[in-house]
């Protein structure tokens, strides 16, 4: 019955997701060209939580534990697990005053209306992942804005979302680059939960009643680590642990 319901839910999600979409595209093409970076960013920030609001016709529900205060004149890299795509807008609105940029992989950068417009001009970084000869110098060029801007830069270290939730191994080289060009910004990991669901049919039905958790843990000075590998080791262990299954 619940995957019955599914069917028609997630047509109504398709068609309000599209125009939403389209509708924030040319706004957010006029608060950039003719208003700047504030106005845009502002556009983006009103995208996000019209995003989250589609999923709510999929009785999809959103909770935030976070027991830190986290600086705002302070570079920000946030490290999360990653199990759809529908972990994204949550992110960005819920950490909108950190002035929230991706590394996204370069096939997002085009064909999606407002998404793709975002990536490319809000600061975000696109990478391919399979020319390190253009990922690494773009990552560090992304660092290095992250350190001068003071904002946040939101990375997977998964690289790739986890379908049935379970982490993949983190691979830390984008992380590091991150570090050596933004020495001056705190950690800060974030735990991803029932994201996956939304997807446990495939791409159509999706799910639907899903309450997607994210858990903000405390946030972690880079300086206090000599050794970079024990930092990302311990990155991994705080995010994988409040996985629950």
């Amino acid at each position: 019955m619940r995957k019955l319901l599914a069917y028609p839910l997630t047509v109504l999600y398709f068609i309000v997701f599209g125009v939403t979409l389209l509708f924030f595209h040319p706004i957010q093409w006029v608060c950039l060209n003719l208003f700047g970076y504030k106005a845009h960013n502002k556009s983006v920030d009103a995208l996000q939580f019209s995003l989250m609001r589609c999923l709510n016709v999929l009785g999809t529900r959103f909770t935030w534990n976070n027991q830190y205060e986290i600086p705002t004149n302070q570079p920000l890299l946030i490290v999360s697990n990653h199990q759809s795509m529908y972990d994204i807008s949550p992110i960005m609105w819920y950490m909108r005053k950190h002035h929230v940029k991706f590394v996204a992989k370069k096939e997002l950068g085009k064909g999606i209306p407002s998404v793709s417009y975002n990536l490319r001009h809000g600061g975000s970084v696109l990478i391919d992942r399979k020319n390190p000869r253009q990922a690494f110098p773009a990552m560090m060029k992304f660092g290095a804005y992250i350190e001068e801007t003071k904002r946040a830069a939101v990375i997977f270290p998964e690289g790739t979302r986890s379908k049935d939730g379970y982490p993949k191994t983190f691979k830390t080289k984008g992380l590091e680059l991150l570090i050596k060009k933004s020495p001056s910004a705190l950690i800060v990991p974030i735990t991803v939960n029932n994201s996956w669901k939304m997807l446990r049919y495939g791409k159509f039905p999706m799910g639907i009643g899903n309450h997607i958790k994210f858990t903000v843990h405390k946030p972690i000075e880079i300086a206090i680590f000599t050794d970079k590998q024990e930092l990302f080791q311990v990155v991994e262990k705080t995010i994988v642990d409040a996985i629950t299954h």
